[in-house]
């Protein structure tokens, strides 16, 4: 097994923070890394998979147990079933942004407005990724994955791993487990060939952050250079001479509240309507129909509501830091919290429960953290 001297996590994390662990795995091909799995599983040690580190707040304390750094790559261009797309398969180390790029480079659309993303593939369906209307769930075909219960490898597709707003079966919740453990090693794609010449773009959430009418046309490449610029200007693209981004990006998620409660908040506070779910198709057998239909019932669909404008209205703005702490809302974006320079993890943690406080406090709502915490309570 391709063990290597243990790094301090913070090291190893955007946010800059995590002790060092006892022992570290560093696996460069898929075999490697179902085997070491395997081997941590047997011993029933802590354990903790580590592709980007982006979407981590670690503790401070030494990690008791093995961590496992995938640094899996490759992308396998597939003929797909599906007219006029190609199927891409790329290794779970693979970092998402050079995915993003080579499909532009190839023409291939449906995830260009993902550019910037920070992390790698695998983790990108955990929390069904997204950026201005596009997810992966929506090009997503299959993982292919291990599971801790059985050490078993297989392909699972994309309709069984439960994806959501930024969540899965997979997904660490803080406060709960997965629904299902296990780690992905393969990621398959369908996407459209678009081709490089300019073209209508599909999507209203996306037309209008990119400030286009529904009949102008761009190309993928002016999509993608328009994202990332967008990303940039918002702290939002890794650099690091720029403290604003030594953060997960988003901490907190937009809340997902019910119709009624949305019209509690001010009307300036930005809200999309989440799609409503189709009223199921009701099969009544023939020996048991007697002519009436219970008519189908109705409801208004949740709303999604935007987490930076609670943040800011609840009187934190951008830049806001408690008094001597190192950590600090981002000076570009309300919505990230950032390492400013040596900043704990306690420290960080204790900004986002004054955030969730606030805005509890003026709103009534909690918001709930987007990265995986280990080691840290909020």
């Amino acid at each position: 097994m391709p063990e290597i001297s243990p790094r301090p996590l913070a090291e190893l994390t955007t946010l800059r923070t995590g002790g060092t662990p006892d022992r570290m795995v560093e696996a460069q091909t898929t075999g490697e890394v179902v085997a070491a799995l395997r081997d941590v599983w047997a011993t029933g040690e802590p354990w903790l998979v580590v592709g980007g580190g982006s979407n981590l707040l670690i503790g401070d304390e030494p990690f008791d147990g093995t961590v496992v750094l995938v640094r899996t790559t490759g992308i396998e261009r597939l003929e797909s079933p599906c007219d006029g797309f190609a199927r891409l398969r790329v290794q779970a180390g693979h970092e998402w942004d050079d995915l993003v790029a080579f499909a532009v480079r190839e023409g291939l659309g449906g995830i260009s407005a993902m550019s910037g993303i920070p992390g790698t593939v695998g983790a990108a369906p955990v929390q069904n990724v997204g950026a201005y209307g596009q997810e992966i769930v929506q090009t997503l075909v299959e993982v292919d994955l291990i599971d801790e219960a059985t050490g078993e490898v297989s392909t699972v597709p994309a309709s069984e791993l439960g994806l959501g707003f930024r969540t899965s079966v997979l997904k660490h919740h803080y406060g709960s487990v997965p629904a299902r453990s296990a780690v992905i090693l393969s990621v398959t794609l369908d996407l459209p060939v678009i081709g490089a010449g300019a073209t209508t773009v599909p999507g209203d959430q996306l037309r209008a952050a990119l400030g286009l009418a529904p009949d102008d046309a761009v190309t993928l490449q002016w999509i993608r250079e328009t994202v990332l610029a967008t990303r940039a200007r918002k702290g939002m693209v890794l650099d690091a001479d720029d403290p604003d981004t030594y953060s997960a990006g988003s901490f907190f998620q937009n809340a997902i509240v019910t119709a009624p409660f949305a019209r509690t908040l001010p009307d300036e506070c930005p809200r999309w309507p989440m799609a409503p779910d189709l009223d199921p198709v009701v099969v009544i057998p023939l020996e048991e129909y007697t002519g009436l239909v219970a008519p189908p019932t109705s409801s208004e669909p949740d709303v999604k509501v935007s987490a930076a404008w609670l943040i800011e209205h609840s009187g934190l703005r951008k830049g806001f830091k408690l008094p001597r702490s190192r950590a600090g809302l981002s000076t570009k974006h309300a919505l990230a919290l950032t390492n400013r320079g040596g900043a704990s993890a306690g420290e960080l943690a204790q900004l986002a429960r004054f955030i969730q406080q606030r805005v509890q406090a003026e709103f009534g709502l909690i918001l709930q953290p987007e990265p995986v915490l280990i080691g840290v309570e909020l």
